[in-house]
């Protein structure tokens, strides 16, 4: 662990079309090499595609819902005692829950090939939003192992 003092927590700037700092959060971790026009581009039209299969309202809204349910509430950590590595069950602040669900939606949408970014993204915001697909099941098998390990939740540091 570092000695220096924790890292200054910068403020996200709401994107232009939506103002919103959660699909400004979605545009970075999708970014690459620094393309942010690219990536938004991949968001908008993502969200776009999603709003028209979806037919309901306002794209951040429906986005809000899939987040809901594809954020784990609880996940298990690696605590080494005595020799012996325990994986022990710990609660996830508000932030990482969040940038665990998207990290594992874009990994999943990435995943699929022979599909256009902005297409895959779109399906994988629409089965997290129907509570079906690869994110939800991911969130599911983050609670089973953690509950699986309660028995070690005493070893919480």
């Amino acid at each position: 662990m570092s000695r220096r003092r924790q890292a200054v927590k910068r403020p996200v700037i709401p994107d232009p079309r939506y103002n919103s700092t959660l699909v400004t959060n979605l545009v970075n971790m999708i970014m690459e090499r620094g393309k942010r026009t690219v990536a938004q581009r991949i968001v908008y039209t993502a969200f776009q595609k999603m709003s028209e299969k979806l037919a309901k309202g306002d794209p951040v809204d429906l986005v809000m819902g899939a987040l809901e349910n594809s954020r784990p509430k609880i996940e298990v950590k690696s605590r080494r005692v005595g020799g012996a590595t325990y994986q022990v069950p710990v609660e996830i602040a508000f932030e990482r829950q969040q940038t665990l669900a998207f990290r594992w939606m874009i990994s999943s949408a990435r995943k699929r090939k022979g599909v256009a970014m902005e297409e895959a993204l779109a399906d994988e915001l629409i089965d997290a939003y129907n509570n079906t697909g690869g994110v939800v099941k991911k969130k599911e098998e983050t609670h089973r192992m953690a509950q699986a390990n309660r028995a070690f939740a005493h070893l919480r540091w």
